[in-house]
């Protein structure tokens, strides 16, 4: 795309206009304005919020519970140009990134066909730059498990970060990713990390958190496959007391 030529021979296909969607470049204006009205953009999130590479993502981790979809007309910055539609929807209290971004999906479609059906009529708006939130590609490492956090905040983590780069922890049975978590009880009982009988469940075993317990639903052990907590834990033969950190990032497979 930033061929020297291309926007030339982009120009030359006389197209109206060019929708870009989950391209994850940022254009030159000469390509954006080689189509005669524009470049237009379909977005994850309710802009200004969110501008960036993963807005499905960190509006789960950020516990949002509502995001959307937007169009806007593409100019040089990342996600800034002045929006033309959009529309919301609520984050379900256990949705993952996965899920989710499938119903954007089939949203987005539907807001960008009325985009482009209502394009003469509709005026763009410029976006409200002070009040945007950032949505940075993710890494290997933004899964990382931190039990110094609280349990609510692990959980969106674990949510956010499903299906990739998925939410990772380590113990002496080897490092093991959380697909599905569940939050429970409030305040600090035992050390982050320690795999307990939490007070919210005494039957069962979950891991304590800063602030309440995260227990898993379903996890997958390294280089094995996806399977639930209690078969894990039958395997794993991890006793009362086991404690759970976050990976080296030395050995994090890439």
């Amino acid at each position: 795309m930033r061929d020297p030529e291309w926007p030339e021979r982009f120009r030359a296909l006389g197209a109206d206009v060019a929708v870009v969607v989950a391209f994850g470049q940022i254009l030159p204006r000469a390509a954006l304005e080689a189509p005669r009205r524009g470049s237009i953009n379909v977005h994850g999130s309710l802009l200004p919020r969110y501008r960036g590479a993963a807005p499905i993502q960190w509006a789960i981790m950020r516990g949002e519970t509502e995001t959307g979809i937007t169009t806007f007309q593409m100019d040089e910055g990342m996600d800034t140009g002045p929006t033309l539609r959009s529309a919301s929807v609520t984050i379900g209290p256990a949705e993952t990134a996965g899920e989710l971004a499938a119903r954007l999906a089939v949203l987005g479609a539907d807001v960008l066909v009325d985009t482009l059906a209502r394009l003469d009529t509709l005026m763009p708006r410029p976006q409200r730059h002070e009040d945007a939130t950032l949505a940075p590609r993710l890494k290997r490492t933004d899964g990382h498990l931190d039990w110094n956090r609280s349990a609510p905040d692990l959980v969106n983590l674990v949510r956010g970060c499903n299906p990739w780069p998925g939410a990772l922890t380590h113990s002496h049975a080897g490092t093991l990713t959380i697909w599905r978590a569940t939050a429970a009880g409030a305040g600090r009982t035992h050390p982050p990390g320690t795999l307990e009988r939490s007070a919210a469940d005494p039957g069962d075993l979950a891991i304590a958190t800063a602030d309440g317990w995260l227990r898993p639903i379903e996890v997958q052990p390294e280089n094995r496959r996806a399977m639930s907590w209690p078969e894990y834990l039958r395997g794993a033969r991890l006793a009362r007391g086991a404690m759970f950190a976050k990976p080296d990032i030395s050995s994090t497979p890439r």
